[in-house]
């Protein structure tokens, strides 16, 4: 009998350990496999390309106007690596509220030239190595897919939209950088911030009659540069948040347009409002200079009543929207007093540079703010002397 069990015995406990490995090797080849398919995610970035990027990668670059602005909103500029030359350049004038909240940015080695003109060879030399690159205007500079073939690293392209007729596009850009990085709850209250403000101004001025309204213009706006009085836009967005009387508008010019000079003295606004990037000129040339020069200027009814004031500077290497809603509230207090009463401009602008750039630290926002207040040798949102 004591052979029987021995027979019986050493199979059954061969077989028991054999079952035992191979649940062993089973666990670990389905855990491997879920391991590497959790290492990346693919999205499909503006483009419509489908993209495979690792899972909330720690090092990343920022390619084109605007994209490293994207990345300060959703918090995540710490996983940078190197920059663009713009950020590292020593400028007289710099109004970018993220690159002011961010003075470390000119430290960074420098990976291409600004607008998206980057160098593949400078890039593979970076260390630690970025993990995706994201790429702002695809059309500008290096092609997404040859830098992606070039570098081996994941390329990100976004558009980056605007306030107003493409808010879509900047509300994608910020959620597709957000599923990339992981920061997609920070992206989904940037979109949120926007859309109640923008909602807050239209709310107070929507049931303004129109004959109540008081006719604007703002002149000076700044497009690759600094321009005269006769630079305009015509779907400014602070005029359209408040519904105010544009003399200059357009519904179907989208962007900044120059326009005549007897097309503003036709017009007469009541209000002007000055971008302050033109005083950069410092000549001729400056939109303050033509306004307290310019003979046919001078008989306007906003300069003859000192109804002329500055405001921030937005168009800077792309749109810094938090400074559009600051001009927005700032335009509404001139325009419709009586409907934003309530509102301390020094206390909104903080607020909202405290949460776009500032990372919630309110102290960081106020630096901001008196920076950017005090950027030109004009205040803004004072009254201009003309």
């Amino acid at each position: 009998m004591e052979l029987d069990k021995k027979k019986v015995t050493i199979p059954f406990i061969l077989l028991v350990a054999s079952i035992l490995v191979a649940g062993c090797m089973g666990g670990t080849s389905t855990r491997q496999t879920t391991d590497t398919a959790a290492d990346t995610i693919t999205i499909t970035d503006a483009l419509g390309r489908t993209v495979e990027v690792p899972v909330s990668p720690e090092y990343v670059i920022c390619s084109g106007s605007g994209a490293l602005r994207y990345l300060t909103y959703l918090e995540a500029q710490d996983r940078i690596v190197a920059v663009d030359s713009i950020e590292t350049r020593e400028d007289k004038y710099d109004p970018r509220p993220y690159a002011i909240a961010n003075p470390g940015f000119k430290q960074y080695s420098v990976f291409g030239e600004f607008r998206g003109n980057d160098n593949p060879e400078k890039i593979l030399t970076l260390d630690p190595r970025p993990q995706v690159i994201f790429k702002m205007y695809s059309a500008s500079g290096y092609d997404p897919a040859e830098l992606q073939k070039k570098t081996g690293i994941p390329v990100v392209a976004l558009n980056y939209g605007d306030m107003v007729n493409n808010r879509d596009d900047m509300y994608q850009a910020l959620r597709i950088m957000g599923q990339v990085i992981g920061k997609e709850n920070r992206a989904e209250e940037v979109v949120s911030f926007f859309e109640t403000t923008i909602a807050d101004l239209n709310e107070r001025t929507m049931d303004v009659p129109d004959e109540d309204k008081i006719t604007c213009y703002v002149g000076g706006i700044a497009r690759s540069g600094p321009h005269g009085f006769r630079s305009t836009e015509p779907t400014y967005p602070p005029f359209l948040f408040t519904n105010a009387r544009n003399v200059a508008h357009d519904p179907k010019d989208l962007s900044t347009a120059e326009v005549s000079k007897e097309s503003i003295l036709g017009w007469d606004p009541e209000i002007i409002f000055v971008d302050l990037s033109t005083t950069q000129s410092e000549d001729k040339s400056s939109a303050l200079y033509q306004l307290q020069n310019d003979a046919s200027y001078r008989k306007l009814t906003a300069v003859k009543n000192g109804e002329v004031y500055g405001v921030l500077p937005y168009n800077w290497y792309n749109q810094n929207h938090g400074s559009v809603l600051a001009n927005a509230y700032f335009a509404g207090k001139i325009l419709h007093p009586e409907r934003f009463g309530d509102v301390d401009l020094e206390d909104k602008t903080i607020d909202i540079y405290t949460f776009l750039v500032g990372r919630g630290d309110e102290e960081a926002g106020r630096q901001v703010y008196e920076e950017m207040i005090n950027t030109f040798s004009v205040p803004a949102f004072t009254k201009m002397d003309v």
